[in-house]
């Protein structure tokens, strides 16, 4: 295949169980391409079923941002957007085709947007005055300073809150001094409601059946408190309840179910709303033939 010369990344996005991994590894494979993954729990090492690492499907093309943190840490939006200009001039440097894929929304957003994310260090006077407030009132102060606020364990958790509210009063993001240039293809997977529905209930029976509630037990007898699975999303969440006792076997995967359809209509909404900021978004059918759709779309854009 013959790359045209209009972009520098590849981006594969998708909501959850859309078949996105599939579909990155497969051009990355034919154009010379490193996956980036933009999965904020694949980081974590020892979180495999979990986050739907599957990397028995990447073969031997080469993958960035996945198991290089021990779990029980914190990743942040802005860790990741530094270690992703990292993989990519490193990627493109070896002249071969950086290919992001995942459907971390905030993720995409740092890697694709062409904003520079800064540190933000602590404010102690601004938190002595928030330490009066009850999680109401940071979770509504919050939303009034991001009201398209995503991260709905930042309203969960009164440190998260806090830190989050810190970051939005210092103004993290600069529209300028992005670097390096990133001029991004994005390539959508798009399924009927009903399918993708289906798909999301037989990946999780598949994840519960290889022995995802033994990873969470692990996980935890390894260290890794409960508050920090919780954090860590929608699977450890309710798996860590079930083994809690709090809910049984049944309750624990209805629940999860509906919450996971749940996630990939958020998912879903947050591409909508990369691309009123200006991303466009190639979409092909998830039930046709993905493949041949993306390499259409990469020779027309050229």
């Amino acid at each position: 295949m013959t790359l045209p010369p209009s972009f520098n990344l590849l981006t594969i996005l998708g909501p959850t169980a859309s078949g996105k991994t599939r579909l990155a590894v497969a051009l990355a494979r034919e154009c010379g391409g490193e996956i980036i993954s933009a999965d904020s729990r694949q980081v974590f090492r020892g979180m495999d079923i979990g986050t739907g690492k599957d990397l028995h499907e990447y073969g031997d093309v080469p993958y960035h941002l996945i198991d290089i943190h021990e779990a029980g840490a914190e990743f942040s939006v802005f860790e990741f957007q530094r270690l992703f200009f990292v993989a990519f001039t490193g990627i493109a440097v070896r002249h071969r085709l950086p290919v992001l894929c995942g459907g971390t929304g905030m993720y995409l957003d740092a890697a694709l947007r062409g904003y520079r994310m800064e540190a933000v260090p602590e404010n102690p006077a601004l938190r002595a005055e928030l330490a009066g407030c009850c999680d109401a009132e940071l979770g509504e102060r919050l939303l009034q300073l991001r009201p398209e606020q995503h991260n709905t364990t930042d309203l969960r958790d009164r440190s998260r809150l806090i830190r989050a509210i810190e970051i939005a009063l210092h103004g993290s993001v600069s529209e300028e001094g992005a670097s390096p240039e990133v001029r991004p293809l994005v390539i959508g997977i798009r399924w009927e409601r009903s399918e993708l529905r289906r798909r999301i209930t037989e990946r999780l029976q598949q994840r519960l059946e290889n022995g995802m509630i033994e990873e969470v037990r692990r996980l935890h007898e390894e260290g890794v408190p409960w508050e920090r699975l919780n954090y860590y999303g929608l699977e450890y969440r309710f798996v860590g309840s079930f083994l809690r006792g709090e809910m049984s076997r049944n309750d624990m995967f209805q629940r999860l179910n509906s919450a996971i359809h749940d996630f990939a209509k958020r998912q879903e909404t947050w591409f909508r709303r990369m691309e009123r900021h200006g991303v466009t978004i190639y979409w092909v059918d998830g039930a046709g033939d993905p493949l041949q759709a993306a390499r259409r779309i990469m020779g027309r854009t050229g």
